[in-house]
């Protein structure tokens, strides 16, 4: 039996009948599994990050937006996507080329050209305008358009993501920053208070009230102090650094930082429970979403490619031996059909594709599944966090009152000259601890509800995804 002779019903049926099942094995979470129960996610503005009332922090957060070369590459993927777009739109459309040639031969005279063409050199052209056309009767095309659209969505998704990262970072830096620079402070206070305290005792021993051991002992706070600020300063110069790198810029960015003027204490609208509108509004988890339907679009792709591939062709142009002749009339040819192709054995070509588009499905699926799974863990440790710092801050708060007051005490036991300054050498160094921990829980605090708004997704909610 001719495949010419069997009608397109048969064709169909051939076709259709030798594509395997070849089913998905993972399949997207279900968020209800995930225990997300809770209210919906407070209003978060898209420029979050200026409720710390810093307007230098505004001013990083625009320049790293702006440089940083990882938007760069998210850029340039997007604009790989929409021409991957662009493309499988063309081929839905008819394509019509023009092709001309004209070639110096010698015909044979044994052949379907009788003499006097036949056994002479002759010049031998064409000029020929093609159309083709498919027809896409089985959406193959269609399914790869959805899939380029799905995947240029997606690459528009990630560059939400990635400029939700970077502003995240920025702000997170600026804090260690402002936190460098509180420490900076502590230190340079402390310092000034055990110079006047190493001056008394100077002082004491010159009058004959105290000894060397005690100035040996105001020495060694001063000294603790001073590598107090040492480390603030050099944690300071990383903090720049690191920004400056996120801007894309060098040295000079980062010596015109000025010291932050930030609210560390600002609120955030931020959540007391992960809540149920979690998923939608992580650019990040839709970006996967539509990965997943790119995948799947590619599936449907390879499933058919089974089907026969049905085409409209036509021609027309001038076919002539001789120069001359071909701009005769009589030259013209044209010609217009449909052509069908089927593929019948390919030694398991097919197949394998298929196999290959629905493990790439899977691929896709397990890791939508991994991210959203990572995100409820981030919004739920970052709100358990937050918690948590909020009474270790409280906690500390006493600890330094507690010591300051005992500072404060005994320093009027000094100068009364009930106790000398090595007496108080564990209380003073306990209070400068107190105080770092102190400036470190307030910048912590500050950095978890950072953390906190990452893990919400931001400013972005699914209504502000890239048009389809």
């Amino acid at each position: 039996m001719k495949i010419a002779n069997l009608s397109p019903a048969a064709l169909l049926l051939l076709g259709a009948c030798a594509i395997p099942a070849s089913p998905p094995a993972v399949a997207p979470v279900a968020p209800p599994t995930l225990g997300l129960t809770g209210a919906a996610t407070p209003a978060i503005a898209d420029d979050w990050w200026t409720g710390f009332g810093d307007p230098q922090l505004d001013r990083l957060v625009a320049d790293a937006t702006a440089g940083n070369p990882t938007l760069d590459a998210a850029l340039a993927r997007i604009a790989q996507a929409q021409a991957v777009l662009s493309s499988r739109r063309a081929d839905t459309g008819p394509d019509v080329t023009l092709d001309a040639n004209e070639q110096l031969q010698r015909l044979s005279g044994r052949y379907i050209i009788p003499p006097p063409y036949g056994g002479s050199v002759r010049f031998v052209g064409q000029v020929q305008a093609n159309l083709t056309w498919n027809l896409d009767l089985f959406g193959r095309q269609k399914a790869a358009i959805t899939g380029a659209r799905a995947s240029a969505r997606a690459a528009a998704l990630d560059l939400a993501a990635a400029r939700l990262a970077i502003a995240g970072s920025v702000a997170q830096t600026y804090i260690d920053l402002a936190r460098a620079e509180a420490e900076a402070t502590i230190a340079r206070r402390t310092i000034a208070t055990r110079q006047d305290s190493l001056r008394l005792v100077n002082i004491r021993i010159r009058n004959r009230l105290a000894s060397n051991l005690q100035a040996t002992a105001a020495q060694t706070l001063l000294a603790q102090a001073q590598t107090a600020l040492v480390r603030a300063d050099g944690a300071r110069a990383l903090a720049t650094n690191a920004l400056a790198a996120l801007a894309g810029r060098g040295p000079d960015y980062a010596a015109a930082i000025r010291p932050a003027t930030l609210r560390l204490d600002a609120a955030l609208p931020l959540p007391a429970q992960v809540p149920a509108d979690l998923l939608a509004r992580r650019p990040d988890i839709a970006a996967a979403q539509a990965r997943i339907e790119a995948a799947a679009a590619g599936r449907q792709v390879a499933r058919r490619a089974f089907y026969p591939n049905v085409n409209l062709t036509a021609l027309a142009g001038f076919q002539a031996i001789g120069l001359g002749n071909l701009v005769s009339l009589d030259a013209g040819t044209a010609g217009a059909g449909p052509a069908i192709h089927l593929p019948l054995f390919d030694n398991g070509r097919l197949k394998a594709d298929l196999a290959g588009a629905t493990a790439v499905l899977d691929l896709a699926t397990a890791d939508y599944n991994d991210r959203v799974i990572g995100a409820v863990r981030d919004a739920a440790d970052a709100i358990a966090l937050v918690a948590n710092l909020g009474e270790q801050r409280a906690r500390t708060a006493e600890v330094v009152r507690g010591f300051g007051e005992t500072n404060r005490l005994n320093a009027i036991r000094v100068s009364s000259g009930l106790d000398s300054k090595l007496d108080l050498v564990d209380n003073d160094v306990r209070l400068l601890d107190a105080e770092l921990t102190q400036a470190n829980l307030v910048a912590d605090a500050a950095r978890q509800r950072v953390a906190l708004v990452l893990a919400l997704g931001g400013g972005f909610s699914s209504s502000q995804e890239p048009r389809r």
